[in-house]
């Protein structure tokens, strides 16, 4: 007959699970880290050369060739694009041992979305406040700065699920030692009845 003094009912819903930081939490968790202030610092460094580039290729189109300045903004963001695609991933978040066209993809729609924020501007600035074209490109491309620093840490080159619920774990991993509770390790059995803590007895 079961002892009902000394069996637990273990459910597959009691098993601690790593719990996924939203991206506001992962970063603020990631404020604390000198190295992604370092990142940062690279991140500006390389969209300041992108800048540059995005400046001499749009310049170029626009009074060199005289192609329409829609036309133009979209040809320097390609070319910036690629440039800054390169870099980042080599070198401003060293994200060389992940799988290039996963990232490519991610940067590209994180990229598109900085396009679409920066073109809206542009029109805006141009058309209605009446800021000249040069000027105004530069200051549409500044803006989505950072949004698309935001969308590559946090989505584009970010480096696994691990790192990103690190310190989730460990907050897990705190309550349990305060509370007593042992966390079963993701694909390992639970305990026996006979393991269990004494405190859940």
């Amino acid at each position: 007959m079961r002892d009902e003094a000394t069996a637990v009912d273990i459910h597959h819903a009691d098993i601690a699970r790593p719990v996924e930081l939203q991206p506001h939490m992962r970063l603020l968790h990631g404020m604390r880290r000198p190295a992604n202030w370092l990142q940062l610092v690279r991140f500006g460094l390389v969209g300041s050369l992108g800048f540059v580039v995005n400046i001499a290729v749009y310049t170029l189109c626009v009074h060199v060739f005289g192609i329409d300045y829609h036309i133009a903004a979209v040809a320097a963001w390609l070319v910036a694009v690629a440039n800054n695609f390169v870099l980042n991933r080599h070198w401003t978040f060293d994200a060389g041992s992940g799988r290039a066209h996963f990232q490519a993809a991610r940067f590209l729609v994180v990229s598109l979305v900085a396009l679409g924020f920066s073109l809206l501007l542009l029109m805006l600035l141009v058309e209605v406040v009446g800021v000249a074209k040069i000027p105004a490109q530069a200051l549409a491309v500044s803006a989505s700065m950072p949004l698309n620093f935001l969308g590559n840490k946090l989505w584009s080159f970010r480096r696994g699920e691990a790192a990103l619920t690190g310190a989730a774990q460990e907050a897990v991993g705190r309550k349990d030692a305060v509370s007593g509770d042992q966390a079963v390790p993701q694909g390992e059995a639970p305990p026996r009845g006979d393991a269990i803590p004494a405190g859940r007895r």
